[in-house]
């Protein structure tokens, strides 16, 4: 008799933010991702500078959680749920802590892309989402097997979750996803008018 087993599985955590330390406005941790876009020149000035569609801290600002009690709050909620995920992938972290390594601002508008990529030197990496109008882009995540899937045919169009060679994650205001940073993910074009927001984040070891 055959026996089928899965094999190296792919874990992605949800959950909603709040659902560890204190309660966050979404309003209040939406207007402190436009207040602090508005304010920061030099990210501006690298995204106009790289093409980059919208806005982003990432380049720019290293020190949200200081900057804003909304982020310190975020970054706070963000630690226990980084500790759950990693429990939950058995992580032998040696007496070390998993600890945020950077945390940024995404504002993606009306026609904005973020191209697929991966988190170099980080181990877990996430993002927590502020404002997802109708029509806002799903979170594109790929099998990471596929550059090795040389000769394979595609898959079918009906073929269960674990099979499909993308998958397409659409979060609510005020959730959260965690995944491992090798794990290559993308967000598709932006069809809806208003702007997409969320804050990204990666966290390390050592």
């Amino acid at each position: 008799m055959s026996n089928i087993s899965s094999l190296f599985v792919t874990r992605l955590y949800r959950a909603t933010l709040t659902e560890f330390g204190d309660k966050i406005s979404a309003d209040e941790l939406e207007s402190a991702c436009l207040g602090t876009a508005e304010d920061d020149e030099a990210g501006q000035n690298w995204c106009v500078e790289n093409d980059f569609p919208g806005y982003t801290s990432y380049a720019s600002l290293d020190d949200l959680p200081w900057r804003d009690p909304v982020f310190k709050a975020v970054a706070k909620a963000l630690d226990k749920h980084v500790a759950a995920f990693a429990a939950d992938l058995e992580f032998n972290l040696d007496g070390k802590k998993l600890k945020l390594d950077s945390l940024w601002i995404n504002i993606l508008p009306h026609g904005g892309i973020h191209t697929s990529h991966i988190h170099p030197h980080s181990v877990i990496s996430g993002t927590t989402y502020v404002a997802m109008p109708e029509g806002a882009s799903a979170l594109k995540f790929e099998d990471p097997r596929s550059q090795m899937m040389m000769a394979a045919p595609t898959r079918l169009a009906d073929a269960r979750e674990d099979m499909r060679s993308f998958i397409y994650v659409k979060p609510q205001v005020g959730d959260i996803l965690l995944w491992e940073s090798w794990l290559r993910h993308e967000v598709p074009m932006n069809m809806a008018e208003d702007d997409r927001i969320s804050v990204s984040f990666n966290y390390s070891w050592g």
